[in-house]
């Protein structure tokens, strides 16, 4: 009788699992979107919830989108649902286009969504993005995924909250921005002036050609930064050096560091972090 026993609460323990297994579902979309107008004319816009975002420039004249779409639930009945609510919206305009979650709620910025917050069900989006090499872009997502632009020459204009941010071979003026994540950026030419790169919790990595002429406004409370670049001038003078040994400085308040004639103004912050001006 006992061992009877043991076997239906063994069965139990079995059947429950299953019941409160995660169901999943998952979808490949691809779209193809012709550009309207010249390439430097058009901003590419991704508005996303959950999951990642890679962007990369080509030599061609289209927008090519894949996305991988992952509906999860605890139930089936929930992750059907979702399945049923989920629509992607692509707006076409002459000088943007717009992907972003159309339903069950609207991700465009400052869109109104209903008061509905206890969907049982989550859907995840990953995409991956070619854009012709001149073309602006602006992405942002919140959770479960990073951001990463390779090869635009365009505008950027890059936001997440738990994630990172990698850039390489950025031209255009930048406006980084990141809140739990390191922000990694590599420029093909000298930054443009105005750029801005900000993370809160996370260390900033900024590579720059040899050549490279900028007045960097750098700010930190819990960080310090540090450059290669031989002839950088550190200003104020009250900025306390750490090391005797490299370029290496404690952040007192805003600094700025000079580096050629000075010319390109471009601001890094961040909070809990160090800051890294680097030469190529």
């Amino acid at each position: 009788m006992k061992k009877l026993i043991i076997l239906l609460v063994t069965g139990a323990l079995i059947s429950c699992a299953q019941t409160n297994a995660q169901q999943s579902s998952k979808e490949h979309i691809s779209k193809e979107i012709a550009l309207q107008s010249p390439a430097k004319q058009v901003t590419l816009a991704v508005y996303n919830m959950m999951g990642s975002i890679k962007v990369e420039g080509y030599s061609g004249n289209k927008v090519l989108v894949e996305i991988d779409k992952t509906t999860s639930a605890k139930q089936k009945d929930d992750m059907e649902l979702g399945l049923k609510e989920f629509q992607l919206g692509i707006d076409e305009k002459s000088d943007s286009i717009i992907v972003y979650t159309k339903a069950p709620y609207n991700t465009r910025p400052n869109s109104k969504n209903d008061e509905k917050t206890n969907r049982k069900y989550s859907v995840k989006l990953d995409f991956v993005i070619k854009v012709p090499h001149d073309v602006n872009v602006t992405l942002s997502t919140i959770n479960d995924g990073n951001l990463e632009v390779a090869n635009v020459n365009g505008k950027l204009k890059v936001t997440n909250i738990n994630g990172a941010i990698k850039v390489e071979n950025a031209k255009g003026l930048a406006d980084l921005h990141t809140i739990n994540g390191n922000l990694d950026v590599t420029y093909a030419s000298e930054p443009i002036d105005g750029s801005t790169y900000y993370t809160l919790n996370g260390t900033i990595n900024a590579t720059y050609p040899a050549d490279l002429s900028a007045d960097i406004k750098l700010k930190t409370m819990n960080g310090n930064f540090y450059t290669d670049f031989p002839d950088a001038e550190v200003v104020p003078k009250t900025v306390v050096k750490k090391s005797n040994t490299g370029n290496t400085y404690k952040l007192n308040n805003d600094t700025h560091l000079k580096i050629g004639s000075g010319e390109n103004k471009v601001n890094f912050e961040t909070l809990n972090g160090d800051i890294y001006i680097k030469k190529k």
